[in-house]
């Protein structure tokens, strides 16, 4: 069974914190099952955005795992994380932004295996 996708943004944002890093809830989405993107932010003008992973890359995790893929490379202006977030939104309001601050780039993520 899948964690609620509020309870896992709680949890997401918790981890951060305790490894030092600022997490914010940007956008709330559906608390049941809204899709999350994460977008991590090094503060300098550079992003990563990650999203949910391709329904193919669940085939090697357990049932319930949130896999998340990269849809914006690391070391991109921020700019385009934003557009790609914007370009989410038009195709479902209903979504999870969490951003994250970190200066190492650091996501708290599982990422599927590409």
């Amino acid at each position: 069974m899948r964690l609620k996708s509020a309870i896992f943004v709680s949890a997401l944002l918790r981890r951060a914190q305790v490894e030092g890093a600022y997490g914010v809830v940007v956008r709330r989405g559906s608390e049941e099952a809204g899709a999350i993107f994460v977008k991590a932010s090094r503060l300098d003008g550079t992003a990563a955005l990650y999203g949910p992973a391709p329904q193919s890359a669940f085939d090697e995790g357990a049932p319930g795992d949130r896999l998340f893929s990269v849809l914006v490379e690391p070391g991109r202006p921020e700019a385009d994380a934003d557009a790609r977030i914007a370009r989410e939104l038009k195709f479902d309001p209903d979504i999870f932004v969490v951003e994250i601050e970190d200066r190492d780039g650091r996501h708290f993520l599982d990422l599927a295996k590409e």
